[in-house]
């Protein structure tokens, strides 16, 4: 659900105004409205500062140090670094690409071993021109030997390289690719190279210091960074009155966690209005769900946090979720792996990854149900005659064709389910005659669906069908004259097409189980034909391939059946539902190590 919010505007005498902000972001429950202007230059600074170390600090995490002790910086030396670091990194890399097109030149001049050039100037000088060749080995013609002096200088297949000396006047035939001559020798090229090293591992170790002494001493002033741009901010977005002698701030906080923030208002005379928010003032949407519902919200942000008038769809699609993930996986061993493997990462994760593996324990709990379900276990099929002493247990399992039934009737609950929000929604946000056309639907649907395929009251059925109709024409905007109405409603009879193909969509339910099912059990058979084909190695490679399969095919239908029920869930229940979305979260003025 979504914390109902109240709004609250605090006149403030400027010579108090400071310390009034310093309490309330200690207090940290007011998130302060943001009123229209471009940031100042002030605040732009400080957002650059604190980029700057961020980036410094993720540099600096992300390096191996294996010295164990370092002096600690204060956190204005901390903050030098982050200033100079940008530079080091920068002239580390300008170096490192100097070293790279040493080592192309290395290369070209290796297979001519070590020389000077100033030997073939003095050769020019006298005459003489030295003709640098390279050509596969099984192409050079001793024959060319005989008609000019050639030496072979190395041999690095497939390539040979020799040179050949003749006049400078005299033109020379090889069939053979001449290079250009060495400007300055391999050595001196090494020698260059060895003081770029040594100047790249000087940079690599004062960087190494800046990660034993700085880290520290960055996040503090990173955390003091964070206070104070929140606080320019703040100084930015208020208000001001009587020439600038009363300050006026606006915000907004959550009903049920203003108490401080009153007793102060009281204790230290603290003039301020409260009221209800109303649309107009945009208040910002905090989220409160049980401990299950809870594990599926950040999977809701991934699309948008409702608008605050809007109910919070999170409770809603969370079971259907944790369902369509484990039809899609569809596998019984599969889910157990996912169950057991979330349970016991989570005795030795990090707190702030616990959710997400409690999450993993759920759609495990989904996946073993639908698999039992679909009688699948690590690809073998349980519905097959060798698994019959499962006895009644079979009797609960469904054919392919029941998971394709069983799909659409999922797709059509949601779908139906959606419509219910929808009109109730429209219902609490603008009144019960906003929410008549969208209950007209579920009757037209239902009424459609026992026409052509349950027969339990067709007759009955075709008067509600016209009855849904009549609803949708002359409800569907109760503001509107009645002929923008009927207008309106036919175009939205229109529509019924799109309620039909995200019907259709479900059946990705049952495409992604049965495809799932269909790789375990390729697995299990080619593992069967490896056992039974190669000798004394067979069963070591029969359960080496069994892992590796099934582990592969695992992680490949997970992804799979996470990216498609994210997709009816954004798409096709949220269209059925009506959802909007576009709410800003809350984010109260607070210290950073006190957010909420």
């Amino acid at each position: 659900m979504v914390v109902p919010m109240k709004k609250y505007v605090f006149l403030v005498h400027h010579s108090d105004y400071i310390g009034f902000l310093n309490e309330l972001q200690s207090l940290g429950v007011l998130h302060v409205k943001e009123q229209k202007g471009e940031p100042s230059e002030e605040l732009l600074e400080r957002i650059r500062l604190q980029k700057e170390i961020r980036d410094t600090l993720a540099a600096l995490r992300h390096r191996i140090v294996t010295k164990t002790e370092g002096k600690e910086l204060s956190e204005e030396g901390g903050i030098a670094i982050a200033h100079t670091f940008q530079e080091l990194a920068d002239e580390q890399e300008n170096l490192q690409q100097e070293v790279n097109a040493l080592d192309k030149e290395i290369t070209f001049l290796k297979p001519w071993g070590n020389f000077a050039p100033t030997s073939l100037r003095m050769l020019e000088q006298a005459g003489l021109k030295v003709h640098f060749f390279t050509c596969p080995a099984r192409k050079y013609d001793p024959a060319w030997e005989k008609e000019y002096p050639i030496k072979v200088i190395n041999t690095a297949p497939p390539n040979i390289f020799f040179v050949a000396i003749t006049p400078i006047a005299q033109a020379i035939n090889i069939d053979a690719e001449e290079l250009p001559q060495p400007e300055v020798s391999l050595n001196s090229l090494m020698v260059k190279r060895e003081a770029l090293k040594k100047k790249i591992d000087a940079i690599d170790e004062k960087l190494d210091n800046f990660t034993l002494m700085a880290q520290p001493a960055l996040e503090k002033a990173l955390t003091k960074v964070e206070e104070s741009i929140q606080l320019v901010t703040v100084v930015e977005n208020t208000g001001r009155e009587a020439e600038g002698a009363v300050m006026i701030l606006e915000g907004f906080a959550p009903i049920g966690r203003e108490a401080g923030l009153l007793t102060y208002c009281e204790q230290n005379d603290i003039l301020f209005l409260s009221e209800r928010p109303s649309p107009e003032d945009q208040p910002p949407v905090l989220l409160k769900n049980s401990a299950f519902s809870r594990l599926f919200e950040p999977i809701g942000e991934l699309f948008a946090l409702p608008s605050y008038r809007e109910l919070d769809l999170t409770p809603f699609f969370a079971p259907f979720f944790m369902m369509f993930f484990g039809f899609c996986l569809g596998d019984a061993g599969y889910g157990l792996v996912v169950l057991l493997g979330a349970t016991l990462y989570k005795f030795r994760a990090k707190p702030e990854y616990k959710p997400i593996l409690t999450l993993a324990q759920f759609l495990g709990v989904g996946t073993i149900i639908f698999g039992t379900l679909t009688g699948t276990f690590f690809g073998a099929n349980l519905l097959d005659e060798q698994f019959a002493w499962l006895g009644g247990i079979r009797n609960l399992m469904i054919d392919s064709s029941q998971a394709f039934n069983l799909a659409l009737i999922l797709g059509l609950v949601q779908i139906l389910f959606g419509l219910f929000l929808q009109a109730y929604n429209k219902a609490r946000q603008f009144g019960p005659a906003y929410a008549v056309a969208t209950i007209g639907w579920v009757v037209l649907l239902l009424s459609i669906l026992d026409i052509a395929v349950l027969n339990v009251t067709a007759r009955l059925s075709t008067y509600t069908a016209w009855l849904g109709v009549g609803m949708i024409l002359f409800f569907n905007d109760p503001k509107a004259g009645l002929l923008s109405r009927l207008g309106k409603g036919v175009w939205e009879l229109y529509g019924i097409t799109g309620f039909f193909g995200d019907l259709l969509s479900y059946i990705r339910l049952f495409a992604l189980g049965i495809s799932s099912a269909i790789l375990g059990f390729v697995v299990n058979d080619i593992s069967l034909q490896i056992k039974e084909g190669i000798p004394y190695l067979g069963p070591v490679l029969f359960v080496v391939f069994l892992i590796v399969g099934h582990g592969a095919n695992l992680l490949i239908s997970s992804l799979g059946s996470f990216v498609h029920p994210l997709r009816l869930t954004f798409v096709e229940f949220y269209k059925s539902a009506g959802f909007r979305g576009g709410g800003k979260a809350y984010r109260p003025f607070s210290k950073p190590s006190e957010k909420s």
